[in-house]
């Protein structure tokens, strides 16, 4: 059985971006700080890091932001640049301001490129992030692309090959499936996560790809009623999720 961790009141506020130590020390005197009903006074106190803690403690009257090990959804709008550090719109700056301060740090799980929308995912569990884009785990990315001009009918058996080589690499790509839905969009499953990779194959391909947005990644869909932009907390099971295979 996994051993429940344990962690000081100010640390853990510290670590989920709530302030220093000392600023945590007086908001917990002013009243600030609440588990279970009841004022905590001593914030060096250790207590149980367990998924519920968000909804046993209140900061500033808040519940408390997520414990360590979360996962963030997003529907990546269109613009937007996976980055901590490139000037113009970041997808970081839809989440909430001190989350910014969290250690460990928020990071995209893989990148969607600024002109790719759809699903996207954040965390701050380094095994995580490290299992979705290993090669050896070969999860599924879905992503439906409208192109600049019809298909030729020989694209899926290009990009199922296993030969398909793309300009400037050595390694030929893992066989992908398309998916024909009309004759100017499709869908492309693919196992790898190289430079612009979907973009790539279709222009290897002789087409152009006009729109690119992710549906799916493992066996987690985008929810129809995410909004671009919107995102939401994802649960242990549909975490787990993303290592099954597409519906």
């Amino acid at each position: 059985m996994k051993k429940t961790p344990t962690a000081r009141i100010d640390k853990l506020l510290g670590s989920t971006g709530y302030g220093s130590r000392a600023e945590i020390g007086r908001l917990a005197r002013a009243g600030g700080v609440v588990l279970d009903g009841e004022d905590v006074l001593d914030v060096s106190r250790r207590i149980a890091v367990t998924p519920d803690l968000s909804a046993r403690m209140e900061i500033d009257g808040e519940p408390l932001d997520p414990v360590p090990g979360l996962v963030v959804l997003l529907n990546k709008p269109l613009g937007m640049t996976c980055s901590h550090k490139e000037d113009g719109a970041l997808v970081y700056d839809v989440l909430p301001d001190r989350w910014r301060r969290r250690d460990p740090a928020i990071s995209t799980i893989g990148r969607l490129d600024k002109l790719t929308t759809g699903l996207l995912l954040l965390t701050d569990d380094g095994d995580l992030l490290h299992r979705v884009i290993s090669p050896k785990r070969h999860v599924a990315k879905v992503y439906r692309a409208t192109l600049a001009r019809p298909l030729q009918g020989n694209e899926g058996v290009l990009f199922a090959s296993g030969e398909l080589m793309l300009e400037g690499e050595s390694k030929p790509l893992a066989p992908a499936v398309l998916e024909v839905v009309s004759p100017t969009e499709a869908l492309l499953t693919v196992t790898e996560g190289r430079y612009h990779q979907v973009r790539r194959m279709f222009a290897a391909a002789g087409n152009h790809v006009e729109t690119l947005h992710r549906e799916r990644l493992g066996g987690l869909a985008l929810p129809d009623d995410l909004a671009p932009g919107a995102w939401r907390l994802l649960n242990p099971d549909e975490s787990a999720s993303i290592f099954d295979e597409p519906a």
